[in-house]
């Protein structure tokens, strides 16, 4: 390893870690709840509703989901930001869905989360994910071999005695995951798969044709060229997902939400 590249990379996550600290310290004023009439402050001025969400985590989140990340910060089991916790609480709340599909898995974060969030609001939703389980990574992402993906998201979602939500082990451009989007319409779709703009824009066209009317689709890393300014402890995206975004908030979708680099569009006809 590049000692400097260690060095740098150990001063920038102190750094992290010392300004999120910062942030927790300083919420006076931005702890309070936030209703879903205050969603358009997070277009108009996304780095001060991201702090907004931030101090939500610590101060208002409950507790249960704030151990879950906990969980999943530890040993890296996880990547994101707490942002998104509020985030995912927020929607799940405000729209108490169905149906969640998560195209790109890793390690089960998003999804036993979507499992905890309908366990805690008391409803049902199918939860599935595609992936390939395996180390296949994009242009801005590597992944650590050695690590059965798929019996390891299983594990994690057992940890919080969460029900096993389905999964389909394969590419987003495989037939299989193909025939498996089509199968019904879906209320959630989080597309945080291949980060290369051409996949992103394969994933989008498929899944935004099979959501639901009033459906969400949340797009990860798509925050470049927006208002967000990330902290030292965000970033703002990939270029892929970000060219997806400038080219899909139009009719019939609408922007109705962003928490840093997580932007969430609505499909509001059919």
């Amino acid at each position: 390893m590049n000692i400097f590249r260690f060095v740098s990379g150990k001063l920038k996550a102190q750094r992290a870690a010392r300004d999120r600290r910062k942030v927790s310290e300083n919420c006076s004023g931005l702890s309070a709840e936030i209703l879903r009439a205050d969603w358009s402050e997070s277009l108009a001025d996304p780095t001060a509703f991201y702090f907004k969400c931030c101090c939500y985590f610590d101060h208002n989140l409950p507790e249960e989901l704030r151990i879950h990340r906990d969980y999943f910060t530890q040993n890296r089991r996880g990547f994101g930001e707490d942002a998104f916790h509020t985030m995912w609480f927020l929607l799940f709340r405000g729209f108490r869905p169905s149906s969640f599909l998560e195209i790109g898995v890793y390690r089960g974060q998003t999804l036993s989360l979507a499992l905890l969030l309908a366990r805690q609001g008391n409803f049902s939703c199918h939860v599935q994910g595609i992936a390939p389980f395996s180390t296949a990574a994009d242009s801005v992402s590597k992944y650590n071999s050695g690590l059965d993906y798929q019996a390891d998201t299983l594990q994690n979602c057992s940890h919080f005695k969460l029900p096993a939500p389905s999964l389909l082990k394969a590419y987003s451009t495989d037939l299989s995951a193909a025939a498996l989007v089509r199968s019904r319409l879906w209320d959630f779709v989080y597309i945080d798969g291949n980060h290369d703009y051409t996949i992103a824009r394969q994933d989008w066209d498929l899944c935004a044709g099979n959501l639901a009317p009033g459906g969400l689709v949340i797009l990860d890393d798509s925050g470049l060229g927006t208002r967000f300014q990330p902290p030292a402890f965000a970033t703002a995206g990939h270029p892929g997902p970000s060219q997806l975004a400038k080219e899909i908030n139009h009719p019939p979708f609408t922007e109705i939400l962003q928490v840093g680099h997580n932007r969430v569009f609505q499909k509001t006809s059919a």
